[in-house]
């Protein structure tokens, strides 16, 4: 390991300020319909989270583009995604399953957020937690998925999911989640969200920090 010898690592973390603000959470739901399980799940653990203490804020798909790479960056559905996404220190992913996966609106969503604009890391270092709807029996084909993605872009994805069998079956004519253990779940899962985010939020560039781009950095000095 002789190429590490002059390497110095920084691998204990230190918290020399600790933010007071609300945590900021972004809800993405995947679906359009009018009356939307996925959207009335990410709604409940909307008002979960602001009961804990968080600030939540929604992004409605409606209107955005399929993912063209940039053709449509500047779209206003893409420039508000993007805008929250850099707003958000922790996200809540909620998507029906179709096809045995998370629906193409949800896939979409992710697409347009980038891993890096210029200086920003929009998604990186920042906690997720994963949910989703059925209107059969219970599956985790669709977190499981959206768990790859949360890790490509390089998101804390909390360990605990919900998934909501029949979810037809969960919601008042309001859209109000019925008591059952699946609500007592989402509530599992959203306070896990924050603890991860209390812990992490103000850790992020010491959990960005990597090896490999102070190498790349190094030798462009080094060139120069």
């Amino acid at each position: 390991m002789n190429f590490l010898q002059n390497e110095q690592f920084n691998l204990k973390p230190t918290v020399n300020t600790v933010s007071i603000h609300k945590p900021r959470v972004l809800m993405l739901y995947g679906s359009l319909r009018e009356r939307s399980f996925s959207r009335l799940t990410a709604e409940e653990a909307g008002r979960i989270l602001e009961s804990m203490g968080a600030e939540v804020k929604f992004f409605n798909p409606k209107g955005l583009p399929l993912f063209d790479n940039s053709d449509s960056a500047e779209h206003p559905k893409v420039i508000e995604l993007r805008e929250l996404v850099q707003w958000s220190e922790a996200q809540v992913w909620s998507s029906p399953e179709i096809h045995g996966n998370m629906s193409g609106v949800m896939k979409t969503q992710i697409d347009w957020i980038p891993l890096s604009m210029g200086a920003v890391r929009p998604t990186q270092g920042k906690t997720l937690a994963v949910m989703q709807v059925t209107g059969g029996s219970q599956s985790f084909n669709a977190v499981n998925n959206m768990r790859l993605l949360g890790r490509w872009m390089r998101m804390l994805t909390i360990p605990n999911q919900s998934s909501v069998a029949k979810a037809y079956n969960e919601f008042t004519e309001a859209g109000i989640m019925k008591a059952s253990p699946y609500r007592n779940r989402l509530v599992d899962v959203m306070e896990e969200l924050m603890r991860f985010t209390y812990l992490t939020r103000d850790q992020s560039e010491f959990l960005l920090d990597r090896y490999s781009e102070r190498s790349a950095e190094q030798t462009k000095l080094l060139v120069v």
